[in-house]
């Protein structure tokens, strides 16, 4: 699945459960632009990892077990970029399977919403030609409330 898009989406999975089991799967993903991948778990649901972003890399970003809020924002430029970019937000989860696409140009972050949620991270790039494409900015650059938990 060649990704030209300038947007973050997501790719829909699904379940297939019968007597033997159940298989998670998201058949509209290929490895085509892979070239490595990376797990992450918190060891807290109160810390947020955020923001990181690169020009040119892309991520597509699953959660086999658990869930996360994870957010995406255009990076307007690497140095400063405004504040006032509408922030991109999903929920990833275990029990509806999904890969979020991050094009290259994005920031993004995540907060885990469950206790042992863990988080894959396919990336287009190798990790020394990330090296050189790599921004930092901290949690609340583009504010906090995109982190909050919306009790209803």
């Amino acid at each position: 699945m060649e990704n030209s898009s300038k947007k973050p989406f997501l790719i829909e999975g699904g379940f297939a459960i019968d007597d033997r089991g159940q298989l998670t799967f998201a058949n509209q993903f290929d490895f085509k632009e892979v070239k490595r991948f990376y797990m992450v778990e918190n060891f807290s649901t109160d810390l947020i990892r955020a923001w990181h972003g690169h020009e040119k890399e892309k991520k597509y970003i699953f959660v086999p077990v658990g869930s996360a809020i994870v957010a995406a924002v255009r990076m307007t430029n690497t140095q400063e970029p405004d504040k006032t970019q509408q922030v991109d937000r999903f929920i990833l989860s275990s029990r509806k399977p999904s890969i979020l696409f991050i094009p290259g140009g994005y920031a993004n972050g995540f907060r885990v919403l469950e206790s042992n949620t863990k988080i894959m991270f396919f990336s287009s790039s190798t990790l020394e030609e990330s090296s050189g494409d790599d921004f930092r900015f901290p949690h609340n650059y583009w504010g906090n409330k995109v982190w909050e938990i919306e009790h209803r």
